[in-house]
């Protein structure tokens, strides 16, 4: 599935629900069923600033492409980045710097999130961003 398919199914699929509520109940959801990360990750070198709660982003680049994992001690927090590192793993950085996460505002996520969880989010979209540009840059 292309990157573009990935992006237009979750905003379907955020569509579906008729208000914030359900939204975000599918979303705490996901993020409660979530993988997280080995305690081996969740150090400072992963650590996203910026956010209330505990929220780590580990990226990995293998065979030209991006994978990103997350885990954080709120379901909520966890869901939304659990979204975006489905969202962006598995492309390549070209790929990944051609869609931007402002999506999300469409489809009626951050404009409901306290703003310190807005600066979370920012943050976690400049770290996947800045790792694809990075990544890109290397093999220029």
């Amino acid at each position: 599935m292309t990157i573009q398919e990935k992006r237009d199914r979750i905003v379907e699929e955020m569509s579906l629900f008729d208000d914030s509520y359900e939204r975000f109940g599918y979303i705490i959801e996901k993020g409660k069923k979530a993988e997280g990360l080995a305690d081996d990750f969740k150090t400072d070198a992963f650590r996203i600033e910026g956010c209330m709660s505990n929220l780590f982003l580990v990226p990995e680049f293998k065979d030209g492409r991006c994978f990103y994992s997350s885990d954080s001690d709120s379901p909520i927090t966890h869901g939304i980045t659990h979204l975006l590192c489905g969202l962006y793993s598995g492309h390549t950085p070209e790929d990944i710097l051609s869609v931007d996460p402002v999506f999300l505002s469409e489809v009626g996520i951050t404009q409901h999130l306290s703003s310190n969880r807005r600066n979370g989010l920012s943050n976690v979209t400049a770290k996947i961003l800045g790792y694809a540009e990075l990544q890109k840059s290397k093999s220029a």
